[in-house]
């Protein structure tokens, strides 16, 4: 049985005052893995993660070391049918983000920024709590804060090359149909028949 390093997408907040807004919001992509076959492990300094898929027939394992330390205790997880969602209280308060969410600095394949839950660092204050909400809404309610743009809005859109290519279909379709109605007509016909078009 294959034993697969899963997708992680993280994101951050800082705060030297307030300790709600000081935290790593990390997604590790485990679809199908119900938590009676999932294993967390958080530690101040690292987390390790091993779950099972038995309709997919995949064991997932996960080990990281983090740039610097996070409260286990207020720490919070959200498990659903695709994900792992965890909330990471950053122990120490500091307005600056951590430059990495690993100990070590060099690029690992699996581990990827969210951007949907990104904020800049000079912009987070403008919307922290949205982005709360957001969090906490993610259980069943996807829909929730119509200015909120969750994970799962952008993956029902696949790549989002669907929605701009169905407009130029429509536009490319419309463009036609006179076309195709010219076509049965005499030469002299097309002509006025575009005129109207014009003029309507």
């Amino acid at each position: 049985m294959a034993t697969v390093t899963p997708e992680v997408l993280w994101a951050q907040r800082s705060s030297k005052t307030d300790p709600e807004k000081n935290f790593i919001y990390l997604t590790i992509s485990v679809p199908d893995v119900p938590p009676s076959n999932l294993k967390l492990d958080l530690q101040p300094t690292s987390l390790t993660f091993t779950g099972h898929s038995d309709t997919l027939k995949k064991t997932y394992h996960l080990e990281l070391e983090f740039y610097a330390e996070i409260d286990p205790a207020e720490s919070k997880i959200n498990h659903s049918a695709r994900d792992v969602e965890l909330k990471l209280r950053k122990k120490e308060l500091d307005d600056a983000y951590w430059p990495r969410l690993l100990k070590e600095s060099k690029k690992v394949h699996f581990l990827k920024t969210d951007f949907d839950k990104w904020v800049d660092e000079d912009e987070q204050n403008e919307a922290p709590e949205e982005d709360f909400s957001n969090f906490g809404g993610m259980g069943g309610m996807p829909g929730m804060g119509g200015n909120d743009f969750g994970g799962i809005d952008f993956s029902k859109l696949g790549g989002g090359g669907g929605l701009p290519t169905g407009g130029d279909d429509s536009e490319e379709s419309d463009d036609e149909m006179p076309a195709l109605e010219g076509d049965d007509e005499e030469e002299g016909d097309k002509k006025p028949t575009e005129e109207k078009k014009t003029e309507a």
